[in-house]
């Protein structure tokens, strides 16, 4: 084989040393509460499109679902990238690496909520 492939990294149990299980078992439910969160991004950018009143902005809904579902697409598909990262740094005794996804997150909802108040406020004089 050329050596320019890259070699497939190795499996979690075979690097560094077992971590505290009481380590692993809240990385567990930190990428759990991750997924949670994606649930309900999920399920609110399909309730906004779906459910909510038009608004007296055309297409209002569907970016406000459409930033939702993003996040929640976000989310679901680095949490267990995220969860397993973090799981070797533990198994090597190295610090847990940083991620950028809490705060896209904390933007992107302060973008809907923005957006939200904006159409909201706009569409309430107009006919109900």
């Amino acid at each position: 084989m050329p050596s320019t492939w890259r070699t497939r990294k190795q499996a979690l149990d075979e690097v560094g040393e077992d971590p505290d299980y009481r380590f692993s078992l809240a990385n567990e439910r930190t990428f759990l509460a991750w997924i949670r969160t994606s649930l309900g991004l999920l399920a609110g950018g399909v309730g906004v499109v779906q459910l909510v009143p038009r608004f007296s902005i055309p297409g209002g809904r569907t970016v406000l679902g459409l930033i939702l579902l993003t996040l929640a697409l976000l989310i679901s598909a680095s949490s267990y990238a995220r969860w397993e990262r973090n799981e070797r740094a533990m198994r090597m005794n190295q610090p847990l690496p940083r991620s950028s996804v809490p705060r896209v997150l904390a933007l992107g909802l302060s973008l809907v909520a923005v957006g939200a108040v904006v159409l909201i406020v706009r569409g309430a004089g107009g006919p109900s």
